[in-house]
């Protein structure tokens, strides 16, 4: 069962709000009162989320690059006055190969979804937050970031590095009223994965309305003694 959060008067960035995940947290998020913003790369991905949650507010973003950034939180500030609640859906997946298999390309493109992208938002949101009266800031980890079963070396460190980054967070920012958690998923349920993997047990899979519900009591001030953690989101896997 659902529980009602109230997030009016919240200004809430969702980045790379625009698949399965986010466009349910998007929802989840209007329907709490939040004037909610998602950043997007792909054009047909905005223009999806837009008409299924046509009160979403798009903001073109690649969060792995320093300069679009830079550009884009004075603008969000000027226009919405602050950022109370950033979730980072940012993020990617690469697997199936030995360490000795993989590129370098495949390492840096991990280390740029999973980690760089989360420090780079972090680094400008926090600042807004903190002259503002605090903030709350999920990250999406991983399951794998905390054990690999191998042939996924580039993603699971990446996503253990994101563990470490939002630790070290947390414990620097522990007098501004921000709290900074991730989550670890197991395998979602989307259409996608449902494609990627037609022979697997669909319902030990992760729902999409459970881990968001997680993420919004986390953001929510019911979590408020929440606060550099990482929490186990299985399902039964």
């Amino acid at each position: 069962m659902d529980v009602a959060y109230n997030f009016s008067n919240k200004v809430v960035l969702i980045t790379g709000g625009t698949g399965a995940l986010g466009s349910t947290l998007v929802k989840k998020f209007i329907d709490s009162g939040a004037i909610t913003i998602s950043s997007f790369v792909n054009d047909e991905g905005a223009k999806r989320l837009k008409t299924a949650n046509h009160k979403v507010e798009l903001i073109k973003l690649d969060i792995t690059k320093e300069e679009q950034i830079l550009k884009t939180i004075p603008i969000l500030v000027q226009k919405f006055g602050t950022i109370d609640i950033l979730v980072n859906l940012v993020g990617g997946y690469l697997g199936g190969k030995p360490t000795m298999e993989l590129g370098e390309i495949d390492w840096t493109t991990m280390m740029d979804l999973n980690l760089k992208s989360a420090f780079l938002i972090s680094k400008y949101v926090i600042p807004i937050m903190k002259s503002g009266k605090g903030g709350n800031i999920v990250h999406i980890s991983s399951r794998t970031g905390l054990k690999s079963e191998g042939y996924d070396s580039a993603y699971a460190a990446s996503k253990a590095g994101l563990i470490r980054f939002v630790e070290a967070t947390s414990q620097e920012l522990k007098g501004d009223n921000i709290n900074v958690n991730c989550i670890l998923p197991t395998i979602i349920d989307t259409e996608a994965n449902r494609r990627a993997m037609p022979d697997a047990d669909f319902k030990k899979w992760l729902s999409k309305e459970d881990l968001a519900n997680v993420i919004l009591f986390l953001c929510s001030s019911a979590s408020k003694v929440i606060n550099g953690a990482a929490i186990p989101t299985y399902g039964t896997f």
